[in-house]
């Protein structure tokens, strides 16, 4: 399964892939990388239907924030599920995420297990 992370912070690649690492090298699980909601858009366009299972984005970005890229997604790929992540928790991104169709919302730092039992119960994960 395919699961795509979009967060402009280069070094998220570097966590994700070491905390994933088993999953990856058992092919469990596939990681693509975006740093924009631009970049993002343009790998989920890439196959009809897209591969990518899963959208992990964080809110903050330059650009296209995430809530945007949540509601440009959810237009165009209605059943590719997203999640949210923040470094700040604060009600208002979590309401806003939420009512546009977040399916989770992650405050940072990354609760991984958390992350992990998300994937479990959307079946990217065994």
């Amino acid at each position: 399964m395919k699961i795509l992370i979009v967060d402009d912070e280069k070094d998220v690649e570097d966590l994700f892939r070491q905390k994933f690492r088993k999953e990856i090298k058992n092919d469990d699980l596939e990681i693509e990388f975006a740093f924009s909601g631009k970049e993002a858009l343009e790998i989920l366009k890439r196959k009809d239907p897209p591969e990518v299972v899963y959208v992990f984005s964080d809110i903050n970005m330059p650009g296209m924030t995430g809530l945007e890229l949540l509601e440009k997604i959810k237009k165009q790929f209605p059943k590719i599920p997203v999640s949210m992540i923040s470094a700040y928790g604060d009600s208002e991104n979590y309401n806003k995420a939420i009512n546009s169709g977040a399916k989770e919302f992650f405050t940072k730092p990354i609760d991984f297990e958390s992350l992990r039992n998300e994937l479990r119960k959307l079946g990217a994960l065994n």
